[in-house]
C-alpha cells in the first residue's frame, strides 16, 4: 500500500467506522489534484482528494461551506486531515451532463438537465455571492480588466503564437487592451464560477452537482453561461445555445427579482463568449500542444469550428480591426485540417501489429512485413512491477498491475513519447494507403510493463485513427 492510500485510510477511520474495502485511483484531469474513490464494506462511496497547493484547498473549503449553507448543489467535506491536503467529500458519481449528452443525445432529457444546471447556477451566482468573502480567491479577487486581458494573452501566447502567423504586435496589443476595457463594464457582476463546463457538472438521480469551482472570482454572470454552452466537446446546436441562453436570463431575474436588458445582456454574452472560446484554445494549446496530452489536442478542431461559427454570426460591438484580421485566420480551413487527425475508413489497407515480447526468452520479434519497417521499444527503464511478490504472477492486464504502472512509475511519459512517435507513421501509412505497420514492446519477461504498453497503445491509434490493430502478447499467449 502506497503512503497517500495509507494517510486517506487513517483520515478516514477519524470520520466513520466503515471499513474501505477499496481504494480507485480515477483519471487525472487537467489540474494537479489527485482524486481517489473509497468503497466501504457498507457498499458507499467517497472521494478522497490529494493536493499539496493548501491555498487552493482553503479556497475550495471555504466555497464549498459557503455554497453549501445557501443550498447550492456542492458536494459535502466530511472531514480534511491536520495538513489540509487530503480531504474526504461526497461523491456525486462518474457521470457528468456531457457523459449525458454523449450518452442520450440532444434529447428533451438532456435539454432539461441543461436548464436544471443553468438555474442551479444563476442560484450559485447570485445568492453565493452575498457576504462571500473575495479576499479568500486563489489569485484575483476579480475577473476585470486585467483578468480579461489575461485571458487573451494565454490564448496568444500558447495557440497564436504557435503557427507563427504574422500579425502587427503593437496593433494587436492596442486591440487586447481595448476589448479588454470594454467587455469590463458589464450590468451583472456576482459569483463567477471560472470553469462551469458539462465535464463539472455531476448528474446524479437526474439532479446537477457541481465540482471544481475553486477557481472562481467575482465577475459577469455571463462568463459561466458562455462556458457552458459553447463548450466545443459538447457542441450544441445553435438553437439549443438560443433557448438555454434565454432560459438563464429567466432565472437570473427571478433571482435578482429584477428585469433584465436582454439585447444588452447578450450583447455582453456575445463578448464572454469570445473570450471563453479563445480561453480554451489557450488551455488547449498548452495541454496539447506542449504538455502533449492527446485528448486536449483532438479538442481543438472542435473548439477552431465553434469560433468561426461564431465570428461568422456575432459581433461584439467594437471594432478591434487587428485581432479580427487575425482570428479570422486561424479558423480557415488549412488551420483546422492541420489538427485534424487522419481517420481510417473501411478501406483503409493499414493494419497495425502490436506484440510484447520478452528480451530474455524471446527476444526480438521476426518481422513479418515486406518493408521491414516500424518501431520496438524497450520498456526497462520503467520500474519493473514484476519485483514485488504480490504482482508476480500478474500481468499487465490486471488491475493491480496496471494501478503501480500509472501511480508508480514514468509509464504515462514513456507512452506520451511512444503515440507521437508512432502517430506519425500511422497518419503517413493511412495517407500512403500502406497496409502494416509493426510495434513491438519488450521487457524483462515480456509480462507487466509491455503487455501494459502495447495495449495502451492499441486504445489511443483505435480512439484517435479507428484504424485496425491486432495486439499478441507472445510470452502470455493471448491476442486480441
Amino acid at each position: 500500500m502506497n503512503l497517500a492510500n495509507e494517510q486517506i485510510e487513517q483520515l478516514f477511520e477519524q470520520y466513520s467506522n466503515d471499513t474501505i474495502v477499496e481504494i480507485i485511483k480515477l483519471p487525472q484531469s487537467g489540474g494537479d489534484r489527485v482524486y481517489y474513490r473509497l468503497i466501504t464494506k457498507t457498499n458507499k462511496s467517497y472521494i478522497a482528494t490529494y493536493s499539496n497547493n493548501l491555498k487552493e484547498n482553503e479556497t475550495f473549503f471555504y466555497f464549498t461551506n459557503h455554497f453549501k449553507n445557501i443550498g447550492a448543489p456542492v458536494p459535502a467535506i466530511f472531514i480534511t486531515n491536520n495538513e489540509k491536503n487530503i480531504y474526504i467529500q461526497e461523491d456525486f458519481g462518474n457521470t457528468s451532463l456531457l457523459d449525458t449528452l454523449e450518452k442520450n443525445g440532444a434529447n428533451e432529457d438532456t435539454k432539461k438537465l441543461y436548464k436544471k444546471s443553468l438555474k442551479a447556477l444563476a442560484h450559485l451566482q447570485i445568492n453565493g455571492d452575498k457576504n462571500l468573502d473575495y479576499k479568500k480567491c486563489i489569485t484575483s479577487k476579480e475577473f476585470g480588466k486585467q483578468a480579461i486581458l489575461s485571458d487573451f494573452l494565454y490564448f496568444k501566447y500558447y495557440f497564436l503564437d504557435t503557427l507563427k502567423m504574422p500579425y502587427d504586435k503593437e496593433k494587436l496589443g492596442d486591440d487586447l487592451d481595448a476589448l479588454s476595457t470594454y467587455l469590463n463594464h458589464t450590468d451583472f457582476k456576482y459569483f463567477l464560477f471560472r470553469d462551469f463546463q458539462s465535464r463539472n457538472v455531476m448528474i446524479k438521480n437526474s439532479e446537477p452537482f457541481f465540482i471544481d469551482y475553486q477557481g472562481g472570482m467575482h465577475g459577469a454572470l455571463q462568463y459561466d453561461v458562455a462556458s457552458l454552452l459553447w463548450q466545443a466537446k459538447a457542441d450544441l446546436k445553435d438553437d439549443w445555445k438560443n433557448e438555454l441562453v434565454q432560459y438563464y436570463i429567466d432565472c437570473a431575474e427571478a433571482e435578482l427579482g429584477q428585469t433584465i436588458d436582454r439585447a444588452r445582456f447578450i450583447s455582453q454574452y456575445n463578448g464572454y463568449v469570445l473570450i471563453r472560446l479563445l480561453q480554451v484554445l489557450g488551455a488547449y494549446g498548452f495541454r496539447g500542444l506542449f504538455e502533449r496530452k492527446a485528448h486536449f489536442l483532438t479538442s481543438i478542431p472542435l473548439a477552431l469550428r465553434n469560433l468561426k461559427w461564431f465570428l461568422n454570426n456575432n459581433t461584439v460591438g467594437i471594432s478591434v480591426p487587428e485581432f479580427e484580421r487575425v482570428l479570422t485566420l486561424i479558423v480557415e480551413d488549412e488551420i483546422i485540417h492541420r489538427f485534424e487527425p487522419v481517420k481510417a475508413t473501411e478501406d483503409t489497407a493499414l493494419v497495425v501489429q502490436i506484440k510484447s515480447f520478452s528480451f530474455l526468452k524471446t527476444s526480438y520479434p521476426k518481422n513479418v512485413g515486406d518493408n521491414g519497417g516500424g518501431f520496438v521499444f524497450d520498456c526497462r527503464g520503467i520500474l519493473n512491477p514484476g519485483r514485488i511478490e504480490q504482482h508476480k504472477t500478474e500481468t499487465g492486464r490486471d488491475k493491480p498491475v496496471q494501478d503501480f504502472l500509472n501511480e508508480k512509475t514514468r509509464m504515462d511519459e514513456f507512452l506520451a513519447g511512444v503515440f507521437s512517435t508512432v502517430d506519425i507513421s500511422v497518419e503517413d501509412y493511412i495517407n500512403r494507403n500502406f497496409s502494416l505497420l509493426e510495434v513491438n514492446f519488450g521487457c524483462t519477461g515480456g509480462r507487466h510493463r509491455s503487455v501494459f504498453a502495447a495495449d495502451a497503445l492499441a486504445r489511443h491509434l483505435k480512439n484517435k485513427y479507428s484504424v485496425k490493430t491486432v495486439v499478441k502478447h507472445l510470452e502470455q499467449n493471448f491476442a486480441d
